[in-house]
């Protein structure tokens, strides 16, 4: 049953009114303003019909009162009211009612109006609710629209948007580009399932140390992008990048994934290193890569790249001094063993320089498996002697990486086929001579570096 409020200070009227109402409605009547605006303070109705003419607060000013409180802002009010005149009406709905009444009542016009307005009331509330339903829905799909379906974070469009829009309003911080070490390794090793419980470890952790009002995005496969606010010296940044890493390398080791992940960083600021996305992106990307080339599992800014770039353009040397610094790092000793994305870089420069002349290069494959049950401890101590083996055995002019926890990728300069094989068994020797465990087993495969269909040989420990 639909509840009324009937505002008069004339009780005739109010006895009337309840007399009309009382059978089809549950009526409650009050002779003064502030009577009402206590009523409506703790109770709900349907209607209000509210007198003009009142002592102390007439109706235009309950009226007013009534519409500043947002609990009653859409409650339909119908003046009463013994004036026709058409200024009346003008003001009656000038102030917000609905309709209006003549007194002395009419029955029939009461009922039917009182109908009339609770119908388009109960109509209006019937579109006010699908609206606010369809605007959350649009909200939640433009939410969706903007969000990294498996992690939850913004992705790069949005992270563009609001980054520049967060610049634009004067905010400094930092830009991080967040990237984890082998991850490949961890689909290609565990699966995709792994793979992807990793990644959504990783935006949570990243969640974890956020403020609020930073900005969080997946750019996509396993690189991630923070802006973080308000955050503009270098100690503060690097401590936090610090942070991230060490959490989310300690939650890496906890999956024991046998990939020898880990978490890279590379970091730019606004405004000295630019002051949009793409600038500080760009900036980021670079400090992240001379993390990759140096060593990896840790942070770089990309104003301490630049720094050392204008120290060194500072000064003029010579080729002897250019030869004898870019020596220093070199031991002298076996092949060199590098990080595979650095490979990456040389098998390409190598395949290049193969392609226009006419020497011949072997890149081997090893392989190291169980021969029983499954021991990741133990393989990884056999990939290890093996990486031993390699280096001892090779000469200096002879390049090798780490492709997986399983398998170790050599490339052979100046050899040909059978010299491969010779030197491939050689590393096999060494490597049984190192490993005495009997658990596992080594099998290589050459192929010339001309794309050549490899063949190979077996050899068990």
């Amino acid at each position: 049953m639909k509840n009324i409020l009937v505002v008069d200070d004339n009780k005739l009227n109010l006895a009337a009114a309840k007399k009309v109402l009382c059978s089809d409605y549950k009526v409650t009547a009050v002779m003064r303003g502030e009577q009402a605006l206590t009523f409506l303070e703790s109770n709900d109705c349907d209607i209000v019909l509210l007198d003009i003419n009142m002592p102390e607060m007439d109706g235009f000013e309950v009226l007013q009162r009534i519409r500043m409180t947002e609990r009653c802002r859409n409650l339909p009010v119908i003046f009463l009211t013994a004036d026709s005149d058409s200024e009346t009406e003008t003001r009656c709905f000038k102030a917000g009612a609905i309709d209006f009444i003549a007194k002395p009542f009419v029955p029939e016009v009461m009922l039917s109006r009182i109908g009339r307005v609770l119908e388009l009331e109960e109509l209006r509330r019937n579109l006010a609710d699908r609206l606010e339903q369809k605007t959350r829905e649009v909200s939640d799909m433009k939410s969706k629209s903007r969000q990294d379906v498996l992690t939850g974070l913004w992705n790069r469009a949005y992270t563009e948007e609001k980054v520049n829009e967060l610049i634009t309003g004067g905010e400094m911080g930092a830009l991080m580009m967040i990237d984890m070490d082998n991850f490949k390794a961890i689909n290609d090793n565990y699966g995709h399932i792994a793979g992807d419980q990793t990644l959504k470890m990783f935006a949570d952790t990243l969640r974890r140390f956020a403020s609020e009002g930073d900005v969080l995005c997946r750019i996509g496969g396993d690189e991630f992008v923070a802006f973080i606010k308000n955050v503009t010296s270098k100690s503060e940044i690097g401590n936090l990048a610090s942070d991230i890493i060490s959490d989310l390398c300690y939650k890496l080791e906890q999956c024991k994934f046998e990939t020898n992940s880990s978490v890279s960083i590379g970091i730019a600021q606004t405004p000295e290193d630019g002051t949009d996305f793409n600038k500080l992106y760009n900036c980021a990307d670079k400090a992240l890569y001379y993390v990759k080339q140096n060593g990896k599992n840790s942070y770089h800014f990309f104003s301490d790249k630049v720094q050392a770039e204008t120290d060194r353009g500072g000064k003029t040397v010579d080729l002897n001094y250019l030869r004898d610094f870019m020596s220093r790092a070199d031991s002298g000793r076996g092949a060199y063993l590098l990080d595979f994305e650095s490979f990456h870089h040389v098998y390409n420069f190598i395949r290049r320089f193969v392609e226009r002349s006419s020497r011949e290069v072997q890149t081997v494959l090893f392989t190291v498996s169980e021969t029983g049950e499954p021991d990741a401890t133990e393989t990884e101590l056999a990939l290890e002697l093996l990486e031993k083996a390699i280096y001892t055995s090779l000469r200096r002019s002879d390049v090798s990486t780490r492709y997986s926890s399983k398998q170790i990728i050599v490339i052979l300069m100046d050899a040909n086929a059978e010299n491969g094989d010779i030197v491939s068994g050689r590393i096999i020797d060494c490597f049984n001579k190192l490993y005495t465990g009997g658990k596992v087993a080594v099998d290589y495969g050459i192929a010339r570096m001309d794309g050549s269909e490899l063949f190979g040989k077996k050899a068990l420990s």
